[in-house]
């Protein structure tokens, strides 16, 4: 693989031979985007130099911008892609409240995700050939038989109790340090964000949310006659707290909804200095946030980055999650751990649907007990970061001159900025007449922003994806010349 004779046989320092070896097989494709190159002591025995030389090789590396370094991961192939890095401008002119409209194109996206005749390459959701399927089946089989009628009956709000032990330790995680009393179980983190909307806000209210920001959260909004005041966000650091502090002082806000790691469709992930800022700054208002840390798992580092909530000393912070993103879509298993609105959040949750279903309360129970989820995660992290290298190189081989994209840290989401005058929507159904699903991003504005961006998701990279994504770029010459 690497080629020890190599080294040494020059005037030219050490480090720096070590690293042209490194280049050369990057460049072979020996290894390829998002993949791990060796560790600094297999390198170092296997050319007979220093760990400090190797240190410094990679540093190297890292400087020409072939490798880049994931805490306590080791160094990965670093995908060159041109990155959207737009800074965030405060246009006061428009940071004003609008009214949330529901599109039939929104809808006609949703249920092309579910069609297995198409190729979803828009969809956020899971492959199922990444999950433990075989597992979770054997695992709910046995707790069926095992609580055969605990199976059978309604687990009321706050929910089945060794479930929420389990949650409240994994909260430790995320820096949230909950008793179980203080969980409250939801059908998905989609239940749990709407429960916190209708419990800290009134129709006519106005709710300030990122942009661009998930599409189904905007229909939620609309859907409760709420209004929505959109902040520019970044794919680095997500929502401007400079932008939200200047629509405070000129907007009434009743609550602010965020996903603060990972955030779709952006991949953002906030600084735990940004995230401590937001939560002062609402609190100091009185105003509640509603954070949304579904993908905080996916980190493709080894740690999972900390939380909002974990700042809250007041209780105004309303975290939600689910494990829809990482283990099991299907089986709608969510939470929140809601401070001083989680009575209101119960009575909400009985009121609505009474309980969430406990077959898949007690098999997510008996998973997360017996310790295979963060075997899981660690696996499906190294898959995810490949995946989405490899997606990024693959659009920026096929898809326009100009093309940029983000370069997310965890999550399998893309967002993709195609050059001016290739409609997205266009694309999208051009896309779909092929057979392809994408998601157009103005679905993730109220006001038609983003007209040339889509988001793409790299959940699953093989031969059949790729050729799509190839398709794609086709397809968005084609809008670009035709």
């Amino acid at each position: 693989m690497v080629n020890a004779e190599k080294i040494g046989d020059s005037r030219r320092p050490l480090y720096e031979q070590v690293a042209d070896e490194i280049a050369g097989l990057i460049e072979q494709g020996t290894f390829r985007s998002g993949e791990r190159v060796p560790s600094i002591r297999q390198l170092s025995r296997r050319f007979d130099v220093s760990i400090n030389t190797v240190m410094q090789a990679y540093t190297l590396l890292e400087d020409r911008r072939l490798i880049e370094a994931r805490p306590q991961s080791g160094y990965y192939v670093r995908s060159r892609v041109p990155e959207i890095r737009e800074p965030v401008l405060v246009n006061r002119a428009v940071i004003r409240p609008a009214e949330v409209t529901i599109s039939d194109l929104c809808q006609q996206v949703m249920r092309n995700m579910m069609n297995r005749e198409l190729l979803p390459l828009g969809s956020a959701i899971p492959h199922m050939q990444h999950l433990p399927v075989d597992r979770l089946n054997r695992i709910m089989a046995s707790e069926l038989r095992r609580c055969r009628e605990q199976s059978l009956t309604y687990q009321m709000p706050p929910g089945y109790e060794r479930l929420r032990v389990q949650i409240a330790r994994r909260a430790i995680m995320a820096g949230i340090s909950a008793s179980p009393g203080e969980v409250l179980v939801t059908s998905g983190c989609v239940e749990a964000v709407l429960l916190a909307l209708r419990a800290t806000c009134r129709t006519g209210d106005t709710i300030a949310v990122e942009s661009p920001f998930y599409f189904n959260f905007l229909q939620m909004i609309a859907e409760l006659g709420l209004k929505a005041l959109e902040i520019p966000s970044t794919p680095r650091e997500g929502i401007s707290i400079e932008a939200l502090r200047y629509a405070i002082e000129h907007n009434r806000i009743s609550a602010c909804l965020v996903i603060s790691n990972f955030g779709n469709p952006l991949g953002s992930l906030m600084p735990d200095g940004r995230k401590r800022e937001l939560v002062e700054l609402l609190a100091g208002r009185g105003i509640p946030l509603i954070e949304d840390d579904i993908y905080g798992d996916l980190s493709f580092g080894k740690e999972r980055p900390g939380s909002a909530k974990s700042f809250d000393r007041s209780g105004m912070v309303i975290y939600c999650s689910s494990f829809s993103k990482t283990l099991a879509p299907g089986y709608r298993v969510g939470w929140a751990i809601a401070g001083r609105y989680q009575a209101e959040m119960e009575r909400l949750k009985m009121m609505m649907n009474v309980a969430t279903a406990a077959p898949t309360q007690l098999a997510m129970a008996e998973f997360l007990a017996t310790g295979g989820y963060d075997h899981h995660l660690r696996a499906i992290r190294r898959i995810h970061a490949r995946n989405i290298s490899q997606m990024a190189d693959a659009v920026a081989g096929s898809f326009p001159a100009g093309t940029r994209m983000t370069r997310p840290e965890g999550g399998f989401i893309l967002w993709v900025e195609m050059p001016e005058g290739c409609d997205a929507i266009s694309l999208y159904h051009q896309a779909l007449a092929r057979g392809i699903s994408i998601v157009p991003g103005p679905l993730f504005s109220l006001s038609g922003k983003y007209r040339n961006h889509i988001r793409l998701s790299a959940s699953l990279w093989d031969e059949r994806v790729e050729q799509g994504v190839r398709k794609l770029g086709e397809l968005a010459h084609g809008l670009i010349h035709g």
